[in-house]
């Protein structure tokens, strides 16, 4: 029973952790800044995230809406490559846990 309480207690403390790069001081990769190409174009990407929203799409065909969908992937894609960085799901901590549970 103590132990079914301790499984249930790292379940759901693993879904506030959130995952982050560490920067370590002896890496030879280091983070690389964006340039002011990138941060143009990161910032037209905003604006044109923005101006979608205000969009009324009750108004457009659903050709168009695809149109704007395709768009708005095709943005992200870009802003996540410029972007970067390391991102872990909840279930992959959940199973993480569990196989160290179970290993000990």
């Amino acid at each position: 029973m103590k132990k079914l309480f301790v499984i249930l207690a790292m379940m759901f403390s693993a879904q506030m952790l959130i995952a982050a790069p560490v920067k370590d001081e002896n890496s030879k990769k280091d983070k690389t800044e964006l340039t002011d190409a990138q941060k143009e174009r990161l910032a037209e990407i905003e604006a044109r995230v923005d101006e979608i929203k205000a969009m009324d799409f009750s108004a457009m065909s659903n050709e168009e809406r695809k149109d704007v969908r395709m768009e708005l992937k095709e943005m992200k894609k870009e802003a996540r490559r410029a972007g970067g960085g390391v991102y872990i799901s909840v279930g992959a901590i959940i199973i993480i846990l569990l196989i160290l549970i179970l290993v000990t």
